[in-house]
């Protein structure tokens, strides 16, 4: 096998022209002709038993082409990419046949490489200042909710119901006086405010008491998932049987020990603040990571092929299945479930591919621009990283993952990080403006 030449047909296209030697082929044939003469029918001879050159007569020369070139194409291509020194391969490659004949077997494989990037003025990028004090509203809020996962429901029965109570009831519903399917329900469990129900029909449950008969009016919505009942009036005949209400613990030393390290209220909150200020530190530096990379994104020059953006949207569910078998899943069933197909799924997963692969290039481009490269130390690193995060050896990690592919990743997150340190802070420009308007008032 020999890569006899390497085009460059269109842009982003490298077409590779392959020769295969007869003998070679000839072998492949004849290994296809031993698998499959036995299933053939050939009038004189026995299953199995009729010389390659009766059957090639009576089925034609061509018989065993295809599973042949299927046997030695995924070699012939893999020696040819290597002999082109052709990098960054994009796209599987198209075969096509140009010639079959006495000197053996010419192929050509077209493949997409990766576009030229070009990315101007991706230095001094602004990014918005932001504020990573934790205010005390903040504060009170998440302690709030720290009170209502420690909460417990109580029985309610010295008054009616209201907004945020859990009420238990009964509840048969008709249209025109003719019930309807999903309609009826007994113990109902329902958190008034919830909107779990249609408008109009939660509200009508506040001020009832333990053990009151009554009915709900409403009127289903125009867009209503079930068409028989969209846009009709219906009643409800309800009895509501108990009231719950939830019971916040108090806020003080006892609480504060029972759930955390800490002995006092105050201890608590200072470690909270802290922990609440490094969160939004983390949330405020990830969410400035993303804005340079948009922002270098349009300032990138590069025509993507089409196949690349493809490619990424394969690995996408080839991931989503991945993480799905974990779960104890699989795409048809998820399919099943949601009513989604595979072509509505690449859909779906196609803008998210298109953002990571102009990320990716416009990233790759500040990499070349800066000469940013990864140490072996650094490479060394990241495979003990993969191997601690999937639970498996370094050796085995390189056997899936190549230096090349680790070096990629770290000179990518390196020059997200050279964007960051490059970037001039400015003020939010709300804020700007509500200065200049104070400025205004002053004057």
């Amino acid at each position: 096998m020999s890569l006899i030449n390497v085009t460059t047909p269109e842009k982003n296209v490298r077409e590779l022209e392959i020769g295969v030697e007869k003998a070679v082929f000839d072998k492949a044939c004849n290994a296809a002709y031993k698998k499959n003469v036995a299933k053939m029918t050939i009038p004189g001879f026995r299953k199995g038993k009729a010389p390659r050159s009766i059957v090639e007569k009576m089925y034609g020369t061509g018989v065993f082409y295809e599973e042949a070139l299927n046997d030695i194409i995924p070699d012939a291509y893999e020696e040819a990419v290597k002999a082109s020194g052709i990098a960054d391969i994009v796209s599987r490659p198209e075969f096509d046949v140009k010639s079959i004949d006495d000197n053996g077997v010419v192929l050509l494989a077209k493949v997409y490489v990766k576009p030229e990037v070009v990315v101007k003025d991706y230095r001094g990028l602004e990014i918005e200042a932001a504020d990573t004090a934790v205010t005390d509203a903040e504060m009170d809020a998440e302690i709030q909710k720290l009170r209502e996962r420690n909460s417990r429901e109580i029985a309610v029965t010295d008054r009616a119901a209201k907004m945020g109570d859990t009420v238990v009831f009964d509840f048969d519903g008709t249209v025109d006086g003719v019930a309807f399917d999903g309609g009826k329900s007994e113990n109902y469990s329902l958190k008034l405010g919830s909107g779990q129900f249609i408008p109009g029909f939660e509200e009508q449950i506040v001020g009832k008491s333990i053990d009151e008969a009554f009915d709900v009016n409403v009127t289903f919505p125009e867009d209503y998932h079930a068409a028989e009942l969209a846009g009709k009036a219906a009643v409800f005949a309800c009895k509501l049987h108990e009231i719950k209400d939830i019971e916040l613990p108090a806020l003080d030393d006892e609480f504060v020990k029972d759930i955390s390290e800490f002995d006092t209220l105050d201890a608590y909150k200072a470690d909270l603040r802290v922990k609440m200020e490094e969160r939004k530190k983390t949330a405020a530096d990830n969410a400035a990571k993303e804005t340079l990379i948009a922002k270098v994104v349009e300032k990138m020059e590069a025509d993507i092929p089409e196949p690349m953006i493809e490619t990424e949207v394969e690995n996408q569910v080839r991931d989503f299945d991945m993480r799905l078998r974990q779960q104890g899943m699989n795409l048809k069933t998820y399919f099943q479930y949601t009513g989604l197909d595979l072509d509505g799924m690449r859909e779906q997963f196609k803008p998210m591919a298109e953002r990571q692969v102009k990320a990716r290039l416009a990233l790759e481009g500040v990499v070349k621009a800066e000469g940013i490269t990864a140490s072996d130390e650094e490479i060394a690193k990241e495979y003990e990283d993969i191997a601690k995060g999937y639970n498996m050896t370094v050796e085995d990690v390189k056997k899936y993952v190549d230096d090349t592919s680790v070096a990629n990743d770290i000179t990518v997150r390196k020059a997200v990080d050279f964007l960051v340190e490059n970037a001039v802070s400015v003020e939010k420009k709300e804020e700007a403006s509500e200065a200049a308007s104070d400025n205004a008032e002053t004057v």
